[in-house]
């Protein structure tokens, strides 16, 4: 989908963002994320959002950007975005849920084997 290069009202423009932010935050699970991502953005869109999340990752893991350019077959210069956009808020928390959902899987499984 192409953006209009035409400016919308601001108060509308903030109605309209705010209106798909309460339509996310209502969602229940994963399930109900991922039915409604899968329907409203495109294959490419998708995957464009889940590569520039997975960039953040590896870039915080430190991983080099060969690495990240030739495994998600992405360019240099769109690593080079995403790492400009790691300083802000959105992916900051992003990457922090990541690293908390990661750290709970590990000792859930550490758990289980205990319990064994």
């Amino acid at each position: 989908m192409r953006i209009s290069q035409q400016k919308l009202n601001p108060s509308l423009k903030k109605e309209i963002k705010r209106t798909l932010v309460l339509a996310l935050s209502d969602f229940k699970g994963e399930k109900e994320v991922d039915l409604f991502l899968a329907d409203f953005l495109t294959d490419s869109e998708f995957e464009s959002f889940a590569k520039r999340l997975a960039i953040a990752y590896w870039l915080k893991k430190g991983r080099s950007y060969e690495n990240i350019r030739k495994n998600l077959r992405v360019s240099s210069a769109t690593i080079a975005n995403v790492q400009s956009m790691m300083d802000k808020d959105g992916f900051k928390l992003a990457l922090k849920k990541i690293e908390a959902e990661e750290w709970a899987s590990a000792w859930a499984q550490k758990i289980q084997k205990v319990l064994k």
